[in-house]
């Protein structure tokens, strides 16, 4: 079966945001990697991006995996005000749903308190303290399968 796998970038803060991250999901990073890591004579990495995160991974539940990097500022900046993307979240407990959104959602912006929605799911939409847009949905129907 396809898996998707998130994947975001920072503008120089992305082991601050994943390390949050990994407060709200629990586990371990499977792999950290920074820009010096990639740094060659051919391939020189600037001293202010050497300790920046060329390349993150938080595995979550049982088969997916969230991802990120910083982007080096030579690419510009990130909009931390772009909205036409967002991570969905299919807890498979209401209770879940409820820790999941009241984590992430800590210190960001609440666009929709989690509650009964009028199409049958729990639901809820924030944007992080990073930036990062989230929805979390618990439908009893599919307890998390979606």
């Amino acid at each position: 079966m396809v898996q998707i796998n998130p994947y975001i970038h920072f503008n120089g803060n992305a082991e601050e945001a994943f390390t949050f991250y990994k407060s709200v999901f629990g586990g371990e990073f499977a792999m950290v990697m920074r820009f010096k890591d990639m740094s060659s004579p051919e391939n020189p990495i600037a001293e202010k991006e050497a300790d920046k995160i060329s390349h993150i991974a938080l595995p979550i539940g049982k088969s997916s995996v969230l991802m990120g990097s910083d982007t080096p500022e030579f690419m510009g900046k990130h909009n931390l005000n772009e909205n036409r993307s967002k991570i969905s979240i299919s807890a498979e407990t209401k209770e879940e749903a409820d820790q999941l959104f009241n984590g992430l959602s800590a210190g960001g912006n609440v666009e929709m308190p989690i509650a009964d929605s009028p199409w049958g799911s729990y639901f809820g939409m924030f944007r992080d303290k990073y930036g990062i847009e989230w929805m979390v949905d618990f439908d009893p129907k599919y307890r998390g399968q979606l």
